[in-house]
């Protein structure tokens, strides 16, 4: 019993002795002049201790700070760079014996952070590192310790201000509250936070939890069962807000700079994401390896857009953001891009967009010194696939790309209809084109673009239109009858449209469209212009067959009769020649007249 009573009083000595010193003999406030002259010489700032310090005794020891701050450099406009209405920190007093550091709590309330960047280029944090020839003597013999923890720690309103003088931008982040649980390396603790964001033109709020890991070693931090919900909100979002919720897990490796984020879910408004994302930031260039999921996408509902009540409408809509935009327009610079290397492997459910629904998405990309190169990008649509790479180089202002692309056994009327509503072909088509260009304004895109490519289509119809119907209707008037014909389906069957493509100066040239059926052979040239999105075909209709069964006649066959097509892309105008289908038909009558006479003449002279 006498050595527990001896040991005790020991104890308590081992705590009284020095808090009855710091306390009789020794002010807490003596620290600041010591503080601010430290200050002074290793980075020549102002610190400011405002109030008074308080030392705090048994069981921890502790001191308790209020109304500190620490000026930027001389010149700034924004003169204090931080700021801490209430900071404490209690430290254990008989493990210190043993160099086994154990703090009960760390507190930080109403903290301040302006961080500043001068039009000239200097930075908040500008001298803050000193000659560092005190740091490296005392480093060199520091002790080691032989543990670490903490009971907890508490962050409350916290702000952090970004301040970009040449831009003149601002950006704040508020840490509104953090809280860990008992901490010790090795060990997993409990994280909770809060925060908000806000931006010149956007707003951000957000809480999240997650188990924090952090390695004996110190040299890795892990983020188990992480979970965030993230609100967005600003004009130029879609509905003008957006939600984020996501869950998975995160691991970061110090020594080789290196980390991986889990996503075990992802949700951002319309869209659902699951995969996996490693960052090697120990590199000169930054190298993200990703590989997502993705679900059902749809992008109208994801940027927010609904859909015009009908195609005047639309058209209308689409004329007025064109003209609105294009006075203010200005080519993007995609110089960012040769700030990260990247490599891309996703893949897509579905993907509906301006109408047109296609599935099973795959895509492969990678991201080098700025230039973006699509190695593979496919998907099924309308019976038959997509196949397509490309590559876009942002290191240049207009930004340079190339393209190639294939659709292949694709059934091209609802493809039509869903990308622009033009109900004018039909049939199993195949086509691909080659392509580069520079810029990415709509109108430039337009006048830039240079390729060449080919189509086919087959067992198909040219709807809008029935050239035998046009063909039989010019022929009886010709003749006189101006009789109305029975209405018919306005639709020209072939079994096969072909024909290449040359693609430059704004316009689509097409040389050699042919276009093959029972009953006619349709061949010659055209253009489609591009800025203007009209239409200009001289074509050759020939008849090869017989129109009598369709209630015309065949006296026409193998006379050419000029096809002209014209107008705009989504309302083509189709005509025929009538002159020349008259003199095929004058031709036709003075043959056969010619006919007659030589068989007369052959009988006159004896002829059988």
């Amino acid at each position: 019993m006498k050595l527990i009573k001896w040991l005790v009083i020991a104890i308590l000595l081992l705590v009284a002795v020095p808090a009855l010193y710091l306390t009789l003999f020794f002010s807490a406030d003596d620290l600041k002049p010591l503080l601010v002259e430290k200050v002074k010489t290793q980075t020549g700032r102002e610190l400011v201790i405002s109030e008074p310090l308080a030392w705090q005794f048994f069981p921890s020891v502790g001191i308790k700070l209020g109304g500190v701050s620490l000026s930027n450099p001389d010149g700034f406009t924004e003169k204090t760079m931080a700021s801490v209405k209430v900071a404490v920190a209690e430290v254990k007093l008989m493990p210190l014996l043993s160099r086994d550091i154990q703090i009960d709590e760390l507190r930080l309330e109403g903290a301040s952070l302006n961080l500043v960047t001068t039009k000239q280029g200097k930075s908040s944090f500008d001298g803050l590192t000193g000659n560092g020839k005190e740091a490296g003597q005392e480093s060199g013999g520091a002790p080691a310790l032989s543990g670490f923890s903490i009971g907890g720690i508490i962050i409350r309103d916290t702000a952090i201000n970004l301040i970009d003088e040449g831009k003149g931008s601002k950006q704040s982040l508020v840490l509104e509250s953090l809280t860990l649980d008992a901490f010790t390396p090795g060990k997993a603790s409990e994280l909770e936070f809060a925060f908000r964001a806000q931006s010149a033109d956007m707003s951000l709020s957000g809480k999240g939890d997650t188990q924090l890991l952090v390695s004996s070693a110190l040299d890795a931090v892990s983020l188990d069962g992480l979970s965030l919900d993230v609100t967005a909100k600003g004009e130029a979002l879609p509905k003008g807000e957006l939600a984020l919720a996501l869950a998975g897990s995160a691991k970061v490796a110090l020594e080789s700079k290196t980390a991986q984020l889990v996503l075990e879910k992802l949700n951002l408004a319309e869209l659902g994401a699951k995969g996996e994302l490693s960052v090697d930031y120990g590199r000169k260039v930054p190298f993200i390896d990703a590989k997502l999921a993705l679900g059902a996408t749809d992008v109208a509902a994801l940027l927010g857009e609904s859909e015009p009540a009908d195609a005047n409408a639309k058209a209308k809509a689409n004329a007025n953001a064109g003209s609105e935009g294009a006075a203010s327009a200005k080519e993007p610079d995609l110089s960012a891009l040769k700030a990260v290397d990247a490599k891309l492997d996703l893949s897509i459910e579905s993907v509906k967009v301006a109408g047109l629904t296609t599935t099973d998405w795959q895509v492969a990309a990678d991201l080098n010194g700025g230039v973006l190169k699509v190695s593979k990008l496919a998907a099924s649509l309308y019976g038959g696939k997509l196949d397509a790479s490309a590559s876009l180089d942002g290191r240049q202002r207009p930004v340079h790309y190339s393209f190639n692309k294939q659709l292949l056994g694709v059934q091209i009327r609802p493809l039509l209809m869903a990308l622009a509503e033009v109900d004018m072909l039909e049939g199993l088509a195949t086509f691909s084109v080659q392509g580069k260009g520079v810029g990415l304004l709509p109108e430039r895109l337009k006048k830039e673009l240079s390729g060449n490519g080919r189509f086919e289509i087959t067992d198909g119809a040219l709807h809008g239109v029935n050239v035998a119907q046009m063909i039989r209707s010019a022929q009886a008037k010709l003749k006189g009858d101006m009789s109305s014909a029975a209405p018919q389906e306005q639709k020209t069957d072939f079994s096969a449209l072909t024909g290449t493509l040359v693609i430059g100066g704004g316009k689509v040239h097409n040389p050699d469209l042919l276009m093959l059926s029972p009953l006619l052979r349709i061949s010659g040239r055209g253009d489609a212009y591009l800025l203007d999105e009209t239409l200009d075909y001289r074509l050759a209709t020939k008849v090869v067959g017989s129109l009598e069964g369709q209630g015309g006649s065949s006296a026409l066959s193998g006379v050419e009769i000029p096809l002209i097509i014209n107008g705009g892309f989504t309302e083509p105008k189709f005509a025929l020649d009538t002159e020349a289908l008259m003199k095929g038909q004058l031709k036709q009558e003075t043959d056969k007249l010619k006919d007659k006479l030589k068989d007369s003449l052959f009988n006159k002279l004896g002829g059988n």
